[in-house]
């Protein structure tokens, strides 16, 4: 007889956000690099329902590598945040000026 294919061979996996400890069959697939279709060579992490719901689903092309750019074991909090801040308004603008300029565009159409 062939096994349920819910069950997923009744695993334990622990969300990457939480930390909590959870069925397989209750934890959503998570791939760092966006395409959880290509399914070839992956190890998939794992969230809990309720931090799948709190993600972002927006596309995040170039984010992976800009968080390799910044990475540095040991690093605090404090100075990651800092550092990821800078490299986006290094990489992209600040914030406010593209939301500013977007807000200008859409009174002017």
């Amino acid at each position: 007889m062939w096994r349920s294919r819910t069950n997923r061979g009744g695993k334990t996996v622990v969300c990457i956000a939480c930390g909590s400890s959870l069925s397989r069959a209750d934890a959503r697939e998570y791939d760092k690099a966006g395409n959880r279709w290509e399914r070839h060579g992956k190890e998939f992490e794992h969230l809990c329902k309720g931090c799948y719901r709190d993600l972002c689903h927006h596309p995040r092309d170039e984010l992976e590598s800009l968080l390799g750019d910044i990475e540095e074991h040991g690093l605090s909090q404090e100075e990651f945040l800092r550092r990821y801040l800078a490299e986006v308004e290094a990489r992209y603008g600040h914030l406010g000026e593209q939301e500013g300029h977007e807000e200008h565009e859409e009174r002017e159409r």
